[in-house]
């Protein structure tokens, strides 16, 4: 009896395991603009900020749920649980304080209902 019942366990375990949906590829229902922005160059200390824009390309409606940053030079500026619909687009802005001298580069992750991820990435060259 006990082999039975542990025989049953692993089946299920098995069962559930391969049952696990596969990840949406974001590229699929979310397209964006400067999600990859080259800043070029900009003065030390001097704050500046770029748009990533959005647009929904699925037919249902997505939720922008958060944006966790790389480092607290870098502020995201979105309206959280903003839903986007199916055609629409929504824009996040991402600030950068400045407080780099040389190359840079930064990161930021927007975090969308149903699972769906995508990493923001700014880079350029600080001057004095």
């Amino acid at each position: 009896m006990k082999h039975l019942f542990l025989a049953t366990l692993m089946v299920l375990g098995f069962i559930g395991a391969n049952a696990q949906t596969t990840p949406t590829d974001i590229s699929k229902v979310l397209k964006f603009t400067n999600d990859n922005y080259n800043m070029g160059t900009i003065a030390y200390g001097k704050p500046t900020e770029f748009n990533v824009d959005i647009e929904n390309i699925s037919s249902a409606p997505i939720t922008l749920e958060n944006i966790m940053v790389g480092c607290g030079c870098t502020t995201p500026k979105y309206t959280k649980g903003a839903v986007i619909a199916p055609g629409a687009h929504a824009t996040v802005t991402l600030g950068f304080n400045g407080s780099a001298v040389g190359n840079f580069s930064k990161n930021a992750t927007l975090f969308f209902s149903g699972n769906l991820v995508k990493q923001v990435t700014f880079y350029g060259v600080g001057a004095q």
